[in-house]
């Protein structure tokens, strides 16, 4: 498989905090490195942590300046979520299909509330016929010849007629 190109990181204050991150990460990489590498060395030889340790206090106060101008916030979950070591994705896409799930129940509720408007519009304007000018199916029951709209109305919800 080909190596992937670099991306290009956005302009402005994301890319500059797109850049400062991936020093931040390199910096802490090289600091881990030193440090291993000189638990290795002679102890007479000299040191490198304090100029990598240095360096990654430059990263990270580099990136608390940027926070004052950054309006993006990031829910803690999402850090949580990192710390953890789960893929932040796996959570976008738990949340999307819940979006999705309560999204089609709520369908069926105003669908089963629709439904029950227009039987309960249909009963009260065979019971009430004076209510067919005030009711918003009035329309639809007065282009209905009174046969049908009788039959309709007498019709159960689970199929029976009513005498």
């Amino acid at each position: 498989m080909p190596p992937r190109p670099p991306s290009v990181p956005p302009t402005g204050i994301q890319g500059d905090l797109e850049q400062d991150l991936i020093g931040l990460a390199n910096a802490l990489y090289n600091l881990g490195t030193t440090v291993v590498n000189d638990s290795t060395k002679d102890p007479g030889t000299g040191k490198q942590v304090g100029i990598r340790v240095n360096e990654v206090v430059k990263y990270l106060a580099g990136l608390d300046d940027m926070a004052s101008h950054l309006t993006t916030h990031v829910p803690m979950q999402i850090l949580t979520d990192i710390d953890n070591g789960r893929n932040p994705m796996h959570l976008t896409k738990d949340r999307l299909e819940r979006a999705a799930t309560e999204n089609q129940f709520m369908n069926g509720k105003i669908q089963a509330i629709e439904s029950y408007r227009k039987l309960l519009d249909v009963a009260l304007v065979q019971t009430f016929p004076d209510l067919v000018e005030v009711l918003p199916c009035a329309n639809t029951l007065r282009s209905q010849p009174p046969a049908s709209r009788s039959a309709e109305s007498t019709s159960l919800t689970n199929g029976e007629h009513r005498p």
